[in-house]
């Protein structure tokens, strides 16, 4: 199911409007210059100095939904990408849902890139039942999010179950989760590798994420979700129109091979990147929708 979704304002019988007419998209350097969001409890899911997440909590008794976040930075140590979720972290929090915003080895960190990133992910993602322990969390309502290069690993994550055999990054059991809501997310990396902008390095960067030089045989098999589009988790795929690090293409390339009943593609009209996690913005109250509903079923 694909939907055009547009801010209030233009949902009628709008004039059409020019490029020098819209309004500035949010940058990079604009969000990770506002100050940080605190109200998380960091804790550790591991040694390395990375293998930490904090846990946004709700009020109220619980058991809470949760919502494990995943962040992007074209998986590399240059970006800030953790501190960017706090204000998405706090938003959700606020309307009842707990979080799990997860830190992991980037590249240009000791274990980052293969197979280090994609432990660490795993590892985080797992840990929640550990955090039922102490904390009153709904292990029957969890939904995986992710932004940019977090919607590929947050994908990647929730279809882990088929992972081929002989992969080193395949485990028993992994936590199951109730839908996933990517947000600009490279959820195929054979087609970024191929067709994708500069924005995040180019083919290079992905070379290095999947270890293309040391591994022979196909390196996409066990590290993209497009080699085997998952069918059986529900799964929204949100696009930015004026995304110009992630295209709305590349969602749609990624929907024609996993059509399902449970899929939705849903473009918002005016969008760019860094709105779909900007809890201000006109695409929020969208995206918060969708995670409510696949919390929901």
């Amino acid at each position: 199911m694909r939907r055009f979704l547009a801010p209030l304002c233009a949902l009628f019988f709008t004039t059409p409007t020019l490029a020098a007419d819209l309004p500035p998209l949010l940058t990079y350097k604009e969000l990770s210059a506002r100050p940080k969001e605190a109200g998380g409890v960091r804790i550790t899911y591991g040694a390395q100095p990375q293998q930490f997440g904090e846990l946004w909590l709700p009020g109220g008794n619980g058991p809470h939904p949760l919502v494990i976040l995943v962040h992007g930075g074209c998986w590399l140590a240059e970006y800030e990408g953790f501190d960017l979720m706090g204000p998405m972290s706090a938003a959700l929090r606020d309307q009842g849902i707990a979080v799990w915003n997860i830190e992991y080895r980037k590249l240009g960190e000791a274990g980052g890139g293969y197979p280090g990133t994609f432990q660490d992910v795993a590892a985080a993602v797992d840990h929640v039942r550990t955090l039922a322990h102490t904390y009153p969390l709904d292990l029957d309502r969890i939904v995986l999010s992710g932004h940019s290069a977090g919607g590929h690993l947050s994908l990647w994550a929730a279809g882990r179950g088929s992972l081929p055999a002989d992969s080193p990054l395949k485990v028993k059991d992994p936590l199951p989760v109730r839908g996933v809501v990517s947000l600009a997310g490279i959820v195929d990396l054979r087609d970024y590798h191929a067709r994708g902008p500069d924005a995040c390095g180019g083919p290079g960067t992905i070379d290095r994420l999947i270890g293309s030089a040391e591994r022979p045989g196909n390196p996409f098999a066990d590290t993209s979700p497009g080699e085997a589009p998952v069918k059986d988790i529900p799964l929204t795929l949100v696009s930015g129109t004026r995304d110009a690090i992630v295209p709305p293409g590349f969602a749609q390339h990624y929907a024609a091979k996993a059509a399902g009943p449970e899929l939705r593609e849903l473009e918002i009209d005016g969008a760019g990147h860094f709105e779909l996690i900007t809890p201000q913005s006109d695409a929020w109250p969208v995206i918060q929708a969708d995670i409510r509903d696949r919390l929901r079923r």
